[in-house]
This record gives C-alpha cells, sequence and structure tokens, in this order.
C-alpha cells in the first residue's frame, strides 16, 4: 500500500549566461555527477532525477510548472554552483506548489588553496550564489528546509532522506480520502474539527459512512473467505485462552475476520487510505473492530479512533514517511500515568487499535470483555513493545489554524508484568520529564490521540509541518515552561497576522 518508488525529487541547478558555455558545460556535468552519487549512495528514500541547468527566468517558471503537473514529482532539490540571480526565481518560485530543498553546497568538499585562480572562484560561487537565492526564498516568505555541508557527507545525506520522506508523506497527503465510519465519539472536542479547513490546508478529504455501509460489506464475506482469513491468523500469531482446540469454530474470532475482510474490501474499493471508527456507533456489527484495525494499519492505511480524522490522516501521512525504515508507527494515545517521584513515565495504549509494526515480538491473539461499547468480547492483539527512541505528535485544530505538537520520548521496559492489561501497550518517558512534558502538552491544547513512532524523528515532523504551512511546536529536552508559553503566544501573534484580513 505504500511505495516509495513511484516518487522522484527533482534536482536542479541554477547558474546564469555571464559565465559562458564552457562553464555551464561543467556546472551540468557536475550537477549529474552529484545526482549520480547520492543516487547511488542507497541512503535516499526517494529517487533523485537530473534537470539541465536553468539560467534564465523562461527556463526556472518551466521546470516549476513541469514539477507541479508531474504526479511522480514530490519536490525539488534547488542549488546554486554559481551565481543565479534571484530575480529570475520569482516567476517560477511564485508558481511552484511542490515542496523544495535548498541545498547550499559545492561541488568540490575544500579549497585548492595551492591553485586557486579567479576561473575556480567564478565557477564555484555557491557560497554567494546560495545566499542570493536564499534572499529570494525569504522576500517571497517561501516555505523550505535549507541543507548546508557537503553533498557527499553522511549527515547531509541523511537530512536530505528526512526532507524527502517528509515530502513523501505529504505528497500522499493530496487527494487522500479518509472514511469516517459512524461520527465523533458523543461530546468529544477535540476529534471533532473544521474539514473543509483541512482539506484546504492538507490536501485530503474526509467523508462520513453510515455503518450500514460498512456492515453490507462485512456481510458479504463468505464463510470460505472466513476460514481462509482464519488460517493467516494461526500462521501468524500466538493463540491465547480461551481459543481452545477448534478456533476456526469461535463466534468471536469468526466475526472479528469478517470484519477484517469487509473493511478491507469497502476501503479498497473506495480508495481510502485512512478511516475512523467510534465504539458508540457500532449498529450492525457484533464487536469493536480491534484486530481488523491492527492489521490494516500494519498494511498501511491511518487510523483515529472515536471518529478522530485528523489522527488518523497524520498516521497515514507518518506511515508512508516511515516506510522502509527500522521501527514502526501507530495510533496511540496516553492512558494513564505512573508518578513515583524520580521515575515518572506514561503507559500508551487504547481500548485495542494499537498497531503491531511497534511491537517487540510476535504479537498474541486474544479474546477478552472490553468493559465499554455493549458488544461481544472483542479479538485484539496483545503485545508490548522495544525499548529505544520514539516519538509522539499531534495535529489539532485552533479554529483559526492547525497546529502540530510533537514530543520526542524514550520507550523503557515496564517496571513488572502487566499480566492483567490485555491490550497491546508501550511505556515511555517524554522529554524532558513527564512534569514539564505534560504541562506544555496541556498547555498548548494537545490531543489525547496522537501517532507514535519509533523510526521517525523531530525532523520528519517538523519538516512535514513546514510544508503544510501549519505552526510546529516541539516538546523537547530544551523546554522551559515559561519560555514554551511565551512561544505559544508569539505563534498566536504571528499566524493571525500572517493570515491577513
Amino acid at each position: 500500500m505504500i511505495d516509495l518508488e513511484q516518487y522522484e525529487v527533482w534536482f536542479v541547478t541554477g547558474s546564469q549566461h555571464l559565465y559562458g558555455e564552457e562553464a555551464l558545460a561543467q556546472v551540468a556535468a557536475d550537477a549529474e555527477k552529484i545526482v549520480a552519487a547520492l543516487n547511488a549512495t542507497g541512503k535516499l528514500a526517494v529517487k533523485l532525477v537530473f534537470k539541465p541547468i536553468v539560467t534564465t527566468p523562461e527556463q526556472i517558471s518551466a521546470v516549476c510548472a513541469a514539477a507541479n503537473n508531474a504526479v511522480s514529482c514530490i519536490g525539488l532539490v534547488t542549488w546554486m554552483h554559481t551565481f543565479s540571480p534571484a530575480k529570475m526565481w520569482i516567476a517560477g518560485l511564485s508558481v511552484l506548489q511542490k515542496p523544495f530543498v535548498h541545498l547550499h553546497t559545492q561541488f568540490g568538499r575544500d579549497i585548492p588553496w595551492s591553485s586557486i585562480d579567479m576561473d575556480f572562484m567564478n565557477l564555484n560561487q555557491s557560497a554567494h550564489g546560495g545566499r542570493e537565492f536564499g534572499f529570494i526564498g525569504t522576500r517571497m516568505r517561501k516555505a523550505r528546509k535549507v541543507i548546508v555541508g557537503h553533498w557527499a557527507d553522511a549527515e547531509v545525506q541523511a537530512e536530505l532522506d528526512v526532507w524527502m520522506r517528509a515530502a513523501a508523506g505529504w505528497q500522499a497527503m493530496q487527494g487522500a480520502r479518509i472514511a469516517r465510519f459512524g461520527d465523533n465519539m458523543r461530546e468529544v472536542a477535540v476529534t471533532e474539527g473544521d474539514k473543509v479547513a483541512a482539506q484546504i490546508t492538507f490536501g485530503y478529504s474526509v467523508n462520513g459512512y453510515g455503518l450500514g455501509d460498512l456492515v453490507a460489506y462485512v456481510d458479504a464475506v463468505t464463510d470460505h473467505e472466513i476460514d481462509a482469513q482464519i488460517g493467516a491468523y494461526l500462521e501468524e500469531y500466538v493463540l491465547q485462552d480461551p481459543f481452545g482446540a477448534s478456533p476456526v469454530a469461535m463466534p468471536s474470532l469468526r466475526d472479528a475476520a469478517r470484519i477484517e475482510l469487509g473493511m478491507r474490501a469497502f476501503l479498497e474499493e473506495g480508495e481510502f487510505s485512512g478511516f475512523t471508527t467510534t465504539f458508540e456507533n457500532l449498529t450492525g456489527l457484533n464487536q469493536l473492530p480491534g484486530l481488523a484495525v491492527q492489521r490494516l494499519m500494519a498494511d498501511g492505511y491511518g487510523f483515529g479512533a472515536e471518529g478522530d480524522w485528523k489522527t488518523a490522516a497524520l498516521v497515514r501521512a507518518m506511515k508512508v514517511m516511515g516506510s522502509g525504515l527500522e521501527g514502526g508507527c501507530s495510533f496511540m494515545e496516553d492512558y494513564t500515568y505512573h508518578l513515583e517521584p524520580g521515575n515518572m513515565k506514561v503507559l500508551g495504549a487504547h481500548m485495542l487499535e494499537v498497531c503491531p509494526t511497534i511491537g517487540d515480538a510476535a504479537p498474541a491473539l486474544e479474546i477478552h470483555p472490553l468493559g465499554i461499547g455493549g458488544k461481544a468480547d472483542p479479538v485484539r492483539l496483545v503485545f508490548d513493545v522495544t525499548p529505544g527512541p520514539g516519538v509522539n505528535a499531534s495535529v489539532i485544530d485552533l479554529g483559526d489554524r492547525f497546529r502540530m505538537l510533537v514530543n520526542p520520548c524514550e520507550v523503557v521496559a515496564a517496571d513488572a508484568p502487566l499480566p492483567n492489561l490485555p491490550v497491546a501497550r508501550v511505556v515511555w518517558v517524554p522529554q524532558p520529564n513527564l512534569k514539564v512534558a505534560a504541562a506544555a502538552w496541556i498547555h498548548a491544547g494537545g490531543a489525547h490521540h496522537t501517532g507514535f513512532s519509533q523510526c521517525l524523528t523531530v525532523a520528519h515532523l517538523t519538516d512535514f509541518a513546514e510544508m503544510a504551512g501549519i505552526e510546529s511546536v516541539v516538546i523537547d529536552d530544551g523546554t522551559d515552561l515559561r519560555a514554551f508559553k511565551n512561544e505559544l503566544r508569539w505563534n498566536s501573534v504571528y499566524y493571525r497576522l500572517a493570515a491577513g484580513v
């Protein structure tokens, strides 16, 4: 469901005719060598495509317009090998709709101290050519990432890969469809929002469907299909009681398989990339979809519980960004705290819907009462999460704008086994600590639902937020509550002014 090979990033090199044809031929050759070498590293998520160097306003406008119209192009890498007068870029940048990164590099890493002459200086002017280009980007208030360093350095390549992944996540939002089965959880505020504003801002649409629309697909699933699906469960998972000797005959497991197959058929036919459910609207279903949601998320779908379409879209974008990286991504919720002084931490979980891509081992397939919703005992996958770095992110609707909150954390082992908690769960310590992180999250209006990842970093998410043109707020080891509250106030003023009348 996620294929980064369908995407490409165009490498656009700026120069001008002042230097003569011989110099321009060298500029083009150097750019081609950089593209070939970067692709050969295998460290970039998306293929770089060399584009002929641009030396006139017409050429720049043409490549920007072509990028807009190329479905496979998810953004541009711009590089000024020489000086490229920035007025030439105004028309092109004015129409460019794809994100771009300014790679502030030069072809050769070192200054050739003993042989450097004016010919070398004229050809290798990235140092001030990049500043000219940077000015027009700032003057036009164009969102972009600036990466500084030699293109062959591992750190530069890693930064470029992060940006590419964010661009892939952004591209996946354009025209994406989120199915909302039922409505919002009643009386809950943060999971609601302005769907029209979201479509204008992010590019995805949210459409609601009655449970009858889904149930029609669920009821159409055959017994033969259910038998085959349960066979797949038996191969993939460790079954726990009360399955007994004949799990295929268990009504709860058959219902879970039927729901998954029906939901999958609905989503595939409608070309959806994310969805929501709510336990307050399950008419026609015998149990809350738990196993189905977990397996669909593992395949790359975004998900949000209780009608939370913003988190469903975010989780989908995060899954695209993290494709191929070690570690997973899941819908998540801060469920309960451990408030022991000096040992504060969060237990993250949900009723059922946590993605097994973040699991530390083969999940256990279990059936237990839910204790909420008034339906039959649902099937779910139960597992813990491997200790290591992680990050939580949330997108909220503030009415006049969207805000993304990002909080890195460290996943840790539980202090003791959890034999009586039959859900997937993860324990983490947020940066800088729970006391400050929770207060900052609350001051910022952060949601109780997040996208949780062990393969992405703060940089992926803030790059994505910049592409979307939304506010991003990071809570990390450098967070001071007094300064953080001032940041929120300043941001509020800025975004109100930036939006205009």
